[in-house]
């Protein structure tokens, strides 16, 4: 016998610290080795940390919720069998997927001897008006599932409020500590308290470092794209019975990007403490929401693709997300982020930039605009604006409005006979 010991494993590029999100074992279980021991969430991705060894759980060094940086030591296990004598660092599942407040992952655990349960089991009983102290636990060490809950709707248990002045008064900082808020929010006995997840916590916290440590600038330009659109629409049937996936605006406005990407490569830089590191590749980060998070995968050398290229890639990216395989190698590497904010309506807004990247462009609303051309003729065209964060510690306004003139000329020049696909 052999006690074995393990550390918080680095989930992806950049990545220091993550956050436990959910034990999956508990002192005196048996894994084998490579089954998962925990959920962790970082600003990226949540993982699956399976053992590096078969044998028995000795201890948790670590709660449920705390952040961990990488290398510290997170458990310990007596492996059968003689040890290595050597502390392990858990390797990441090659399959992380996001988090889904679903049911399928139910544990976040409460204090000791206390019910155990997810804050989507919490939201789900706050919204019945069921107590959860008076049910019974089905899932795994006991845990209270979405199930649980809902049987208990179901045959109509007694409904007790939780009171919620309670539950908003402290709030965990640390291992064994909390500390009281310093302007907690008055709630009312109807009003719903929705834990924050870890995924959440994880973009509150990269969202709030992106917008401390860097100076935001922001400018606006708007482009005409009705060829764009007329191209679009006398190819998009044809595409979709060809190829089984959609030929989406977006596809034309990441080429686009790209495209000027190469000839303005100041906009593809990161800010490093006493130095910019302008990046040779062009791997472009795009934004892809579920219900209730937002995740950032990445198209690589993107300057490299066709329109059609572009497509496939933004369509199976968006499929792994919403069916949770994302991977941690989808996530890295992006060198500047594309937003379709346009997808639900959005005609102008600020993107926060995405660290260490040093812009994002928001590819906002087509909208049919009546425009005055040349000789004072007015004209319905289709219009779009571009909305550009960029961080001014690495990048001027004279760089980022020729950068954006390029985009808009290039987008501009799209029409049936100039636009390639293949």
């Amino acid at each position: 016998m052999a006690i074995e010991k393990m550390k918080m494993p680095q989930l992806g590029e950049s990545v220091t610290e993550g956050t436990i999100s959910n034990w999956l074992v508990k002192p005196g279980d048996h894994v084998q080795k490579y089954d998962p021991i925990a959920e962790v969430m970082t600003d990226k991705v949540n993982a699956e940390v399976p053992s590096s060894y078969t044998g028995t759980i000795q201890e948790l060094l670590f709660d449920e919720g705390e952040t961990v940086p990488v290398g510290e030591l997170i458990c310990s296990i007596e492996t059968e069998g003689a040890g290595t004598g050597q502390e392990a660092e858990a390797k990441p599942d090659q399959s992380m997927k996001p988090s889904e407040a679903d049911g399928k992952n139910e544990g976040t655990s409460q204090s000791s001897g206390s019910p155990r349960y997810s804050p989507a089991v919490l939201m789900l009983s706050q919204k019945h008006n069921i107590d959860l102290n008076n049910l019974s636990g089905t899932g795994a060490g006991g845990r209270i599932t979405r199930k649980d809950v809902l049987k208990a709707v179901e045959n109509g248990s007694e409904a007790v409020q939780v009171p919620a002045q309670s539950q908003v008064e402290r709030e965990p900082v640390s291992k064994g500590q909390s500390a009281p808020r310093k302007n907690p929010v008055q709630t009312a006995a109807n009003d719903t308290i929705i834990p924050v997840s870890g995924i959440r916590k994880a973009i509150a916290q990269n969202m709030t470092r992106a917008k401390q440590e860097i100076p935001h600038a922001w400018t606006m330009i708007e482009a005409d794209v009705t060829g764009l659109v007329s191209a679009r629409d006398a190819l998009k049937t044809e595409f979709r019975k060809n190829e089984g996936y959609n030929l989406t605006y977006f596809a034309f406005f990441v080429k686009a990007v790209a495209q000027a990407l190469k000839e303005f490569p100041e906009m593809n830089s990161m800010w490093d403490g006493d130095r910019i590191i302008r990046k040779k590749d062009i791997h472009l980060s795009i934004a892809v929401a579920t219900d209730d998070a937002l995740y950032v995968p990445v198209i690589k050398h993107a300057d490299e693709k066709t329109i059609k290229g572009i497509a496939r890639e933004i369509h199976e990216l968006a499929g792994k997300v919403r069916s949770g395989k994302l991977s941690a190698d989808d996530m890295q590497g992006g060198t500047f982020t594309v937003n379709n904010t346009g997808s639900f309506g959005s005609v102008q807004s600020m993107g926060i930039i995405n660290h260490p990247q040093a812009a994002i462009l928001q590819v906002e609303s087509i909208v049919k605009r009546p425009v005055v051309l040349e000789g004072n003729m007015i004209a319905i065209r289709d219009m779009v604006n571009l909305c550009l964060s960029l961080d001014h510690r690495v990048l001027d306004g004279l760089v980022a409005g020729r950068f954006l003139a390029r985009v808009k000329g290039i987008l501009e020049g799209m029409n049936e006979k100039t636009v390639t696909i293949y």
